[in-house]
């Protein structure tokens, strides 16, 4: 992931939204542990502390865990307050310096890669979050935020819209390979529950639904991503469906500056983050994507098999209730869903010029 113009614009925003002085309180000289480094919150996490280093003179030292250097930004792997960890979390993670927050976002956010790698999948989730929650807890850590998903609900019951933290829960079978992504979900929850309980961690959850922005891959398989890739390459949206199914797409930063106040702020365990003023049909999604540059004159076009995609989540409907994070954090979103996709089109079109660009050509823009 490049740092464009729309990601600098997106972490001041951030910034600004959650105080900068005040997190410079909650976090200056502190050391932070963010793991999937090179993914969209992972990144968007990095940059937020190497731009509120930068703003605020804060003095955080970033420690960014990954298992593969290739998708990281060169700004990231040269900022002096960034120190690169090669490792994989289902390894045993040993790290010889105090951490005071710990960010756990490395999972498989890919239809496809959960479909054709359950066990790895899985792994992330749960072998992944007992190593970071057992570093924690050594280190006696101040925070620590898991990044969960609106998947972990399940198919919800008839006549049910909305799900809030407190339950009910809906349905979801173990026996599913694909579900090993949900199951390892909930049962990181569990363990984050547990260490909370047992030993005293100040652990936080979030549960995102459908998050897009700068960062996504073009090619991981989710409808937003097919859309934009053909938006993109100037071709027409293709529909595998009849498109009924019903989303939330929040954008990237919205969701970033709620990931932040639950992790500092928040007194409870688990907050859902989701827009849901940016209720969708997947048949809408593919309109607005359309709409978004109309010189372009895409059509929309609908080629269904008579399959199914086993790879794609099958749940038609089944919306995150935010009134929790809205009431006790005051968290709203910004961006509307023509605007974010619109600001993610912005960004990938300037990463492909970035591409083009002469080595020590720069930004015009500066981060550390």
């Amino acid at each position: 992931m490049k740092y464009t113009k729309i990601v600098n614009e997106d972490v001041e925003d951030i910034i600004k939204y959650c105080d900068g002085n005040k997190l410079k309180e909650k976090l200056s000289n502190k050391t932070i542990l963010v793991t999937g480094a090179s993914g969209m919150i992972g990144s968007y996490f990095i940059y937020t502390l190497m731009k509120l280093n930068e703003m605020f003179d804060a003095n955080i030292k970033i420690l960014a865990f990954l298992r593969n250097t290739s998708k990281l930004d060169e700004n990231i792997k040269n900022n002096p307050n960034v120190e690169i960890i090669i490792g994989d979390v289902t390894d045993s993670i040993n790290i010889n310096q105090k951490i005071d927050f710990i960010i756990h976002a490395a999972s498989p956010a890919s239809p496809k890669i959960m479909r054709e790698h359950p066990v790895e999948t899985n792994f992330a989730n749960t072998i992944g979050t007992a190593n970071t929650l057992k570093l924690a807890l050594a280190n006696e850590s101040q925070g620590y935020l898991f990044i969960s998903s609106r998947e972990v609900y399940g198919e919800p019951s008839p006549g049910q819209e909305l799900f809030t933290e407190d339950g009910p829960l809906g349905q979801v079978n173990p026996l599913v390979p694909r579900n090993g992504y949900a199951e390892g979900k909930k049962a990181a929850e569990n363990m984050c529950s547990s260490f909370k309980e047992e030993y005293g961690l100040n652990t936080k959850i979030v549960r995102l639904a459908h998050t897009y922005g700068p960062g996504m891959s073009i090619y991981d398989g989710r409808v937003q991503a097919d859309f934009l890739k053909n938006v993109l390459n100037n071709e027409n949206i293709v529909l595998k469906s009849d498109g009924s199914s019903i989303r939330t797409y929040t954008y990237i930063a919205d969701a970033l500056k709620g990931m932040l106040l639950v992790l500092l702020y928040s007194n409870d365990l688990v907050y859902n983050i989701a827009d849901e003023q940016s209720k969708t049909s997947i048949k809408e999604l593919a309109e607005t994507l359309v709409s978004i540059e109309p010189e372009k004159k895409l059509k929309l076009v609908f080629d269904i098999p008579e399959t199914a995609d086993k790879g794609a989540s099958s749940f038609k409907i089944g919306i995150l209730s935010t009134e929790k994070i809205r009431t006790e954090l005051n968290w709203h979103p910004k961006y509307s869903i023509k605007e974010g996709f619109k600001r993610t089109l912005e960004h990938l079109q300037e990463e492909l010029e970035i591409e083009k660009r002469k080595p020590g050509e720069i930004l015009g823009r500066k981060l550390n």
